[in-house]
């Protein structure tokens, strides 16, 4: 059984007060860890090896010397793959990248992107006049925010804490990561390709533990961070905003969503079935950008919903080391409890239940697994909470719509804006809903494509701030002007 400790200033620590939590796996509730919970100590201790390190070596280095070194990060995942695959959690059949076309060179773009960015950016000059004729030159430059603290979830545990690691690297900064309790070790384990990278110590540093009264409010609440950036629960980023509110900290924030997927008649009907399986049910549902909602033009209402229906009845539950699987478990059992409560609402709110609303019937050795059927509903009201609320399983409510006007109406009803896929083969209706959409991203005929350069984050209660490109450069430097009088 794996003892998974703290990496802070380039060694591997454990919590001074002795205080560890169990690792479970969702396929079988199997305990396959054990994790040092930090404290106030552990948590001061890795922000004042982030604060050191930005007055070392890493400090004094020039972009193009910090940018070799992160490409070396970057080789360095492609040759330990296998061994973040088994890390992000045993058990547990993660989607890669949701849906497997970039593995691992999405992670490894995440530096290696960033980092040859940095050496490309020109920094802005203005002339100006002055009452003596002489003139004034005034130019830009960035410098390093400082000590970023990194709360990263669990669904993709080294694409979505490497989303964040990177540019903040590539910017000068150091980083305190507080991974998700349900994968630790993936942050563990990028510390050690840090180090063999040749990171200094100080530069990387991970705690692990909790949210309230455990390492995430420690971590918040700590005078000496400059800035946040998380994803997760909106109701967490609330928490996150307050605390950093304090000292007048900066925040990124990628929250959540209740996604809308609108399919027209004139869609390509393989590609729209294909997408929307895909954004419906990977990871088992527990993609932030998932689509729960599914809006479909009614002459294809009903042929579409018979497709989905057996395209989800064709998924084969399993676990990871069955290779005909394509559908594993929650990630826990307090998602196993949560889930299915949303089954129940949409019975008791007159749903009819296209497919699924249960618990599948596992072999013995998996009984005390995560396990929850992929599931599609139709015919719930409006308002119904299995309609507003995100529920973040495997489960999609299909509607119909009768204009492209009602489709946005619908799409837009929520306080929430994170991403939206459009299906449809008219190009010209493609550009103009899709620029009618309360949402930061915006996929048409596709779902999850992601270019590191374009702006990635959420609109209403979905987030706030972007990262991705030249937005990341702006959340993880400070820019200054200085004016010189010529």
């Amino acid at each position: 059984m794996k003892e998974i400790k703290h990496f802070i200033s380039g060694e591997l620590v454990g919590s001074a007060s002795g205080k560890l939590f169990d690792n479970v796996s969702p396929a079988n509730g199997q305990v396959i860890g054990r994790v040092h919970e930090a404290g106030r100590a552990e948590v001061d201790a890795a922000v004042r090896a982030a604060r050191a390190a930005l007055k070392g070596p890493w400090g004094k280095m020039t972009v193009a010397e910090r940018a070799e070194i992160l490409h070396r990060v970057a080789d360095g995942i492609t040759a330990r793959f296998g061994e973040f695959l088994e890390a992000r959690m045993p058990g547990h059949r993660q989607a890669e990248v949701a849906g497997q076309p970039h593995r691992h060179s999405a992670r490894r773009a995440n530096f290696k992107v960033f980092a040859d960015l940095l050496k490309n950016v020109a920094n802005e000059a203005f002339e100006m006049a002055t009452p003596d004729g002489a003139g004034a030159l005034n130019y830009g430059v960035r410098r390093p925010k400082g000590v970023i603290g990194v709360i990263s979830p669990w669904n993709l545990p080294l694409l979505l804490m490497t989303w964040k690691v990177g540019p903040a690297l590539a910017c000068g900064n150091c980083v305190v990561v507080k991974p998700s309790e349900e994968t630790p070790l993936t942050a563990t384990l990028l510390g050690e390709v840090m180090q063999a990278a040749g990171v200094p110590a100080g530069v990387y540093n991970v705690v692990h533990g909790f949210g309230g009264d455990s390492a995430g409010a420690f971590l918040t609440e700590h005078p000496d961070v400059d800035a946040y950036t998380f994803t997760g629960e909106t109701g967490t980023g609330e928490t996150i905003m307050r605390a950093a509110a304090k000292g007048v900290r900066q925040v990124s924030l990628e929250l959540g969503g209740k996604n809308a997927g609108i399919v027209f008649a004139d869609c390509d009907m393989d590609k729209a079935i294909e997408g929307t399986l895909r954004s419906a049910f990977a990871n088992c549902g527990q993609v932030c950008l998932g689509t729960e909602r599914v809006y479909v033009e009614r002459p294809i209402f009903d042929a579409f919903v018979a497709r989905l229906k057996a395209g989800a009845e064709a998924l084969k539950i399993g676990e990871p080391n069955d290779p005909e699987a394509n559908f594993g478990p929650l990630i826990s059992h307090k998602p196993r409890e949560k889930v299915p409560s949303y089954y129940q609402q949409a019975v008791d709110d007159g749903a009819t239940v296209v497919t699924g609303g249960g618990v599948p019937e596992m072999p013995a050795h998996l009984a005390g697994g995560a396990w929850v059927q992929p599931t599609i509903w139709t015919g719930l009201a409006d308002d119904s909470a299995v309609v507003t609320e995100e529920i973040f399983g495997p489960c999609c409510h299909i509607r119909p719509f009768d204009s492209e006007e009602e489709a946005i109406e619908l799409a837009n009803s929520l306080p929430y804006g994170l991403a939206s896929a459009i299906w449809t083969e008219n190009v010209r209706r493609a550009h103009r809903v899709a620029g009618q959409i309360e949402a930061g991203i915006v996929w048409v005929n596709s779902w999850f494509l992601r270019d590191l350069r374009t702006a990635f984050g959420g609109s209403k209660q979905s987030g706030i701030g972007r990262e991705g490109g030249v937005h990341s450069l702006e959340f993880y430097t400070e820019l200054k002007n200085i004016c010189v009088k010529l």
